[in-house]
């Protein structure tokens, strides 16, 4: 059980379910520390979505970290490589799709527990999903858990035993719509997030690529309508 007051460093990237995840160790008492990245993503406006979740929630402390990983490129969220649009979730889950960054969630993960060491945090929260997700590797169960046991072996608190570090990952095993309610119960503004891959310049959602229809699917699942602007809506 979590004591009121502990601190948490949580990953926000500005998109529905880390905005749910923020909400999520908020209601289990944490005092919440949020870490964003500007990474050279093509879709940078989640960043001012980030920030402000971040100011609606009223967290602790909002660090946005410059990193280069189109230097690195390999991805359709870092290059000028096509996102793919209109696919059926089948195909989704058939093959890890060219959105995949490469070692994104182990470097993301990686920072988090370099300030959590800093900051006396224990716990380190992420808004990975297994079930309606676009097929990522380091969205598994077992990532998390091999990455959970190298941060206590690779850090100073973890291997003289200060304290031991544990990756919380809520919405693991939650569909989109489980998800999507659970946020709306903790009053999550999901007006204020933003999940598109391939927004255009004033920053409205494309609407068919896959974490658009994912979360659309979800939307349309809870019952409710997405507040989130979209190109096809003028």
């Amino acid at each position: 059980m979590t004591e009121a007051g502990k601190r948490a460093v949580v990953l926000l990237s500005g998109g529905l379910d880390s905005a749910t995840v923020l909400a999520i160790a908020q209601g289990k008492g944490y005092d919440c520390c949020c870490l964003s990245f500007s990474y050279g993503q093509r879709h940078v406006n989640e960043l001012t979505q980030a920030r402000a979740v971040a100011s609606r929630a009223r967290v602790a402390q909002h660090l946005v970290l410059q990193l280069d990983l189109a230097a690195i490129g390999g991805s359709a969220l870092t290059s000028e490589l096509a996102v793919p649009k209109g696919r059926a979730l089948e195909a989704m889950a058939a093959e890890i799709p060219v959105t995949y960054v490469p070692g994104r969630n182990t470097i993301f993960l990686s920072y988090a527990v370099a300030w959590a060491e800093v900051l006396g945090a224990a716990d380190i929260f992420i808004g990975v999903n297994a079930l309606d997700y676009s097929g990522y590797p380091d969205c598994r169960p077992e990532f998390l858990a091999a990455f959970e046991a190298v941060a206590n072996l690779g850090t100073k608190a973890g291997v003289t035993g200060e304290r031991r570090f544990t990756i919380h990952a809520p919405l693991l095993r939650l569909t989109k719509a489980e998800i999507i309610r659970q946020g709306l119960a903790l009053g999550v503004d999901y007006a204020l997030t933003h999940s598109c891959y391939d927004p255009d310049a004033a920053g409205r959602a494309c609407g068919a690529c896959d974490s658009c229809l994912l979360r659309l699917k979800g939307f349309a699942e809870a019952g409710v309508a997405d507040p989130a602007p979209y190109q096809f809506q003028g």
